[in-house]
């Protein structure tokens, strides 16, 4: 979750590093600190709070100039987030510093072996130990590279590490295992990341780090081995997106820019799928048509947002390939012995590609002999190269918290699995799934629709930044909705909210509804005339117990009017669909709603955007 940041070349370091920090402090903002190699020595500033407090310090008391440095965002996990908790953190002599990302679970005991051997550590880290392990090993060494690789062979855990030493000033050195990092490649100059915005606006070539390997930088080139010193093969790619993309373009925050840009996201996302001869085809998957007509169960993992996206798959993939579907939060997957054999398909959704949770679920998957396939948005991560096959969703850069596009772009992903499962194995004729992707195609049109009319629910979100508690109804695929709409405004706004599926009204929920408590309902298109009169009967019965009723129904849909003391209209689409126009107004509400409220909107409390942790 941590950010991290490497450089060496020819520039300022700190200028490079502080740089690339801000464009990762949604990864982590606990506290910052950076170590630039100068004159010798290693210079440190740390402070807690976000990445301004650096900023001032380094305004204050600025460090020696070097071209060599290393930068750290920090979200908590051992040790409270203070100045001496912060990283870098360094070893008995001053001259070794480490950055770290990840969690390393046998700390306690390498903690009293050091400490019996004399040495002090100053922190409540796990980190610390690893400054203490290189020193010990640079005895034995003198390259940081192979002090690295000793101390990592040590480790348990899921890490990044990322290490300087003054007394080999040119290079930087870094280690991954289950955690993300990767290089950035320029001319006479090479970057570490945790995250390729860190670099983008100096290179746009990246090398992807695999599993258990150590990369050594310096300004004439990258060398990359396993953590037993063997050279390793790596793969290197072109990032498709500059640095504007990862930038806010005017608006007051990444999210509202995340949230406009959805139209083109879902556009991209649906890029390129349809091939000469009409078929729908999805050049990343790499498990075959046969394997794919064996496979007799679907299994969805994923966590947060990307879980409410799995929800959705579930109706897709059971309406049009008629396979029966389950759908795990990836944190309980494989603590209960789930039921996987060869003809099992484990779909894994996540933005990142480095959720840890899900990381974890997909090994356990393939331990079992299931194939696995992944969405994700990240080019190079780890969740897509341990898996069978990928369907990238191409949204290009989310740095707000608060998942919004990426949701959007997972759901396209979903319906596209769905869909070519369909093609595959004849649950539905060619024209069929073809007609069905033509309907897709529509979708960036009327999402835009849809967010040309969205003063009125910031109007509305402001109204009720006093509120306390606001709850959401909703059926069949706008029960994921509901969830989404109410995970949003826990993140941002920081209140109570809670998603329902409307049927469970009268089963416990409507003990909640009181006077004046605000309660939001999506309601299914009119063509599922069961689900829709339904739900008007819902929206009946919480109104008359005194509820304010916001309404989320389709343009041309009066029958819910007499019931709602606010509607807000979304273009009319299958039912199967409406989750990409229904969840829109809600993303919006929230941003606004915690706007009001006086939130920091693009980084909410005590998360990150990235769960590289388990």
């Amino acid at each position: 979750m941590c950010g991290i940041v490497g450089y060496v070349g020819s520039k300022s370091a700190l200028d490079v590093v502080v740089e690339g920090l801000a464009r990762l402090e949604y990864r982590g903002y606990d506290s910052s600190g950076v170590a630039i190699l100068s004159d010798g020595a290693v210079v440190t500033a740390k402070r807690a709070g976000k990445l301004g407090n650096l900023r001032k310090a380094l305004e204050e008391e600025p460090t020696p100039e070097g071209t060599v440095g290393m930068g750290h965002t920090r979200w908590a996990t051992h040790g409270a987030p203070t100045d001496h908790n912060a990283h870098p953190h360094l070893d008995c002599t001053g001259k070794v510093a480490v950055i770290h990302n990840g969690i390393i679970e046998n700390f306690a005991a390498l903690r009293a072996e050091l400490t019996e051997r004399g040495h002090t550590l100053a922190s409540d880290t796990d980190t610390e130990v690893v400054a203490h392990l290189l020193e010990e090993e640079l005895r034995v060494t003198p390259a940081l590279a192979e002090a690295m690789r000793r101390v990592c062979r040590r480790l348990e855990g899921a890490f990044t590490l990322v290490a300087v030493n003054a007394d080999d000033p040119d290079v930087v050195v870094g280690a991954r295992r289950n955690s993300p990092l990767v290089v950035g490649v320029g001319e006479g100059e090479n970057f570490l990341a945790s995250d390729v915005a860190a670099f983008i606006a100096h290179t746009r070539d990246a090398i992807e780090l695999g599993q258990d390997q150590v990369v050594e930088l310096r300004r004439e080139g990258v060398t990359v081995t396993d953590f037993d010193g063997k050279p390793a093969e790596v793969r290197e790619y072109h990032v498709d997106w500059d640095v504007t993309a990862a930038e806010k373009g005017g608006y007051e925050y990444f999210m509202l820019k995340e949230i406009a840009e959805q139209p083109r996201a879902v556009a991209n996302t649906l890029l390129g799928r349809i091939g000469t001869d009409g078929r729908l085809t999805l050049d990343e998957m790499r498990i075959s048509d046969e394997q794919l007509r064996e496979i007799d169960k679907i299994i969805i993992v994923a966590c947060g947002t990307a879980y409410h996206a799995g929800l959705i798959a579930k109706y897709a993939i059971e309406h049009w390939a008629g396979l029966p579907c389950e759908v795990e939060l990836a944190s309980e997957f494989r603590y209960r012995d789930p039921i996987l054999t060869r003809t099992t398909l484990v779909i894994a959704i996540s933005q990142s590609g480095e959720t840890m949770d899900t990381l974890m679920a997909v090994r356990h998957a393939r331990e079992q002999h299931a194939r696995v396939l992944s969405i994700c948005n990240v080019n190079g991560s780890t969740i897509p190269r341990e898996c069978d096959g990928v369907l990238y969703t191409h949204a290009g850069p989310e740095v707000g918290v608060a998942a919004t596009k990426t949701f959007l772009t997972q759901l396209v992903a979903v319906y596209l699995i769905a869909l070519y499962l369909a093609q595959v194995r004849g649950t539905k004729w060619g024209d069929e799934v073809f007609a069905m992707v033509q309907l897709l195609a529509t979708m960036p049109e009327k999402v835009e629709r849809v967010l040309e009319t969205m003063e009125p629910v910031r109007e509305l979100a402001r109204s009720l930044a006093n509120e306390r508690c606001v709850l959401f109804l909703g059926r069949h695929v706008g029960y994921p909705v509901a969830l989404e709409g109410a995970l949003k405004l826990k993140e941002l706004a920081y209140m109570h909210a809670e998603g329902f599926a409307a049927g469970e009204l009268k089963h416990g929920p409507i003990a909640l509804i009181e006077e004046g408590l605000p309660v939001v309902v999506v309601v299914p298109p009119r063509a599922r005339a069961v689900l829709h009169d339904k739900i008007v009967s819902n929206i009946q019965e919480i109104r008359a117990r005194g509820a304010r009723t916001i309404v989320i129904a389709e343009e041309g849909d009066e029958s819910v009017v007499p019931y709602s003391d606010t509607v807000i209209r979304v273009p009319a689409v299958p039912t199967l669909l409406q989750p990409l126009v229904a969840t829109v107004p809600l993303q919006v509400f929230s941003c606004e709603l915690a706007s009001a409220k006086g939130h920091d909107v693009d980084q909410p409390r005590n998360l990150a955007k990235s769960v590289t942790v388990e």
